[in-house]
């Protein structure tokens, strides 16, 4: 029997940016009760703090159950757990101010040479500093869902600029995710990272593991947990994932 369920949080436990459904919360006290749960993303804490960790509260969560919850934000390059009743930060594998400066001239200059940069006029932004990492959101932060999940379907246009921008800084690594996001870290702080430091922190090996996320196919951001050895299964909206755990929670 498995002793720890991870998760993708964008299209794996909710709609892309926004909080995790009731019926996604519920179903998460209830495994949160028989096992280690994780949730790794390229988002920052904020991000969990509004897609996570606040529905889960209005849920009712007991702080037992809270207990069982592993946040790895920046794709494990951070890692919050729960102790004295409060979110508290394990680790920050931060960036530089200048390696967060080269990445993000080399994203801005790629998305306009193959002219897919676009000019905002609502204050939000492109490209942000996510401390541990620097993500690209070609349509800014703010935007729609059904706007962002028309722009780029197939990954062609994120691949495109991933490529070119590693061809201007192959100091670091650069990896499609989300909607319309591509992440940017240095070489091996992938979700292999995050999930190694999980191993680490809880005592269990690949075995013992069972993933979900919506981008396992090669070049997507999940794929790379896949490569190390940890069984995944692939879902592609949140009510799948909600099927699947429901099955577990009927045998258990």
């Amino acid at each position: 029997m498995k002793k720890v369920l991870a998760f993708d949080l964008d299209k794996t436990l909710n709609q892309s940016k926004m909080p995790i459904p009731a019926a996604m919360a519920a179903i998460l006290r209830q495994i949160l009760g028989d096992f280690q749960v994780c949730v790794i993303s390229g988002q920052k804490y904020g991000q969990f703090e509004v897609q996570v960790i606040e529905p889960l509260a209005s849920s009712g969560a007991t702080e037992a159950e809270l207990a069982n919850l592993h946040l790895m934000v920046g794709q494990g390059t951070q890692y919050y757990k729960r102790e004295g009743g409060e979110w508290r930060q394990v680790y920050n594998e931060a960036l530089t101010e200048e390696q967060v400066a080269a990445i993000s001239a080399a994203l801005e200059k790629a998305a306009r040479e193959l002219g897919y940069w676009v000019e905002l006029t609502n204050g939000d932004e492109i490209i942000e500093n996510r401390e541990s990492m620097v993500a690209y959101s070609a349509l800014g932060q703010k935007a729609g869902l059904a706007e962002k999940e028309a722009w780029d379907p197939d990954m062609t246009k994120r691949n495109q600029i991933a490529a070119r921008a590693a061809e201007l800084v192959p100091e670091f690594e650069f990896e499609v995710g989300g909607t319309t996001t591509i992440n940017a870290f240095v070489p091996g702080r992938n979700k292999v990272f995050g999930m190694t430091k999980l191993m680490q922190a809880l005592g269990v090996g690949k075995e013992d593991i069972l993933y979900f996320g919506d981008m396992t196919q090669p070049g997507g951001n999940d794929y790379p947990v896949i490569e190390m050895g940890i069984r995944a299964i692939t879902v592609e909206k949140w009510q799948d994932t909600a099927f699947c755990l429901s099955g577990i929670l009927g045998v258990i």
